[in-house]
């Protein structure tokens, strides 16, 4: 018997190599679990540790009085039941409403519909002009400023001495009176609200930008052939076309409302009085005072909020492609 030649060596490998491919479309491969496990386990235990503990634990200290941290004295649900009647949380006697729950109400309707709005408007202009890269860089300069460095700088900008404020020296060049922007509790939150639009449209036209230019070109012009003037084309195409973006968008802007702290601390701490407080801001607040029951419940309140919220980002992300 001679040796196999090399036409029959490649019919015998095709061969093996096709019945192995029958028996594994046969047969499908068992789960590694072992390695599955291996390679979840750092991830979980860190989540567990750092986020699900934590929560946990956090909702049942916010059932006890747990005063200077001492949690010995169980009181059901009266934390909260002192959290919605107190009407430095939400004053409801009053036109307009006041408190921390409807100061992070007016910064969800106003600071993510105007960033959002900014941001696509910059977002179309970019795409159509020869120095976009230039416009996005600028545009975006503020993102790249830590948010205490940004309420520093805005705090000087806000200062009613118009010798150190630019706002107010700006104003008194044409003969007006400087203002207090942060001293006046009817202007104050409308005041932080535009430093934080201004810190964030660089963001949201990044984010829109990108999906912008993913609307394929011969789409856009086969409507401008058929006679689509630009309002049309940017509300009957652009718009529904990048929902999908400014929906993930949306909720990244409402997160970062819930959990804001940082610019109200440094600007304003929460005045003039209280009217610039924020949910965060009044959980720093009795944690500060050693409330540790009564800002747990805060912090559930905070919870409750995002849970939904979070719920349908991972939804949308499932659906389809963001861009």
């Amino acid at each position: 018997m001679g040796l196999p030649t090399p036409m029959e060596l490649t019919r015998t490998y095709r061969g093996l190599k096709e019945g192995t491919a029958a028996r594994r479309a046969r047969d499908p491969e068992k789960p590694k679990w072992g390695t599955t496990i291996l390679f979840l386990a750092p991830a979980s235990v860190l989540l567990i540790v750092f986020l699900i503990y934590p929560a946990i634990y956090t909702v049942f200290l916010s059932f006890n009085r747990g005063r200077n941290g001492i949690f010995n004295e169980w009181v059901g649900l009266d934390n909260y039941a002192r959290l919605f009647a107190d009407q430095d949380f939400l004053n409801l006697s009053t036109f307009p409403p006041s408190g921390a729950l409807w100061n992070n109400v007016l910064w969800l309707v106003l600071y993510v519909s105007i960033v959002i709005f900014f941001g696509l408007i910059l977002a179309v202009v970019a795409a159509r002009v020869r120095y976009e890269a230039v416009l996005k860089a600028i545009v975006f300069i503020p993102m790249a400023i830590a948010a205490t460095a940004l309420a520093v700088i805005w705090k000087f900008v806000y200062s009613p001495d118009s010798n150190i404020g630019l706002l107010n020296a700006i104003l008194g060049a044409f003969g007006i009176a400087p203002v207090s922007w942060l001293g006046d509790q009817n202007i104050v939150n409308f005041a932080l609200i535009a430093v934080g639009i201004w810190g964030s449209v660089g963001f949201a036209t990044v984010i829109l930008s990108a999906a912008v230019k993913s609307i394929p070109a011969e789409v856009i012009e086969s409507a401008r052939v058929e006679g689509a003037n630009e309002r049309q084309i940017f509300f009957r195409m652009i718009l529904p076309m990048v929902s999908l973006p400014i929906s993930v968008l949306a909720v990244t802007l409402v997160v970062n409302v819930i959990k804001l702290f940082d610019l109200i601390f440094v600007m304003t701490g929460g005045g003039p009085g209280k009217a610039s407080q924020v949910i965060a801001f009044t959980m720093f607040q009795q944690l500060a005072a050693g409330q540790y029951g009564y800002a747990s419940a805060v912090a559930v309140v905070m919870l409750v909020l995002l849970t939904p919220i979070m719920i349908f980002n991972v939804r949308r992300f499932r659906a389809g492609a963001v861009t």
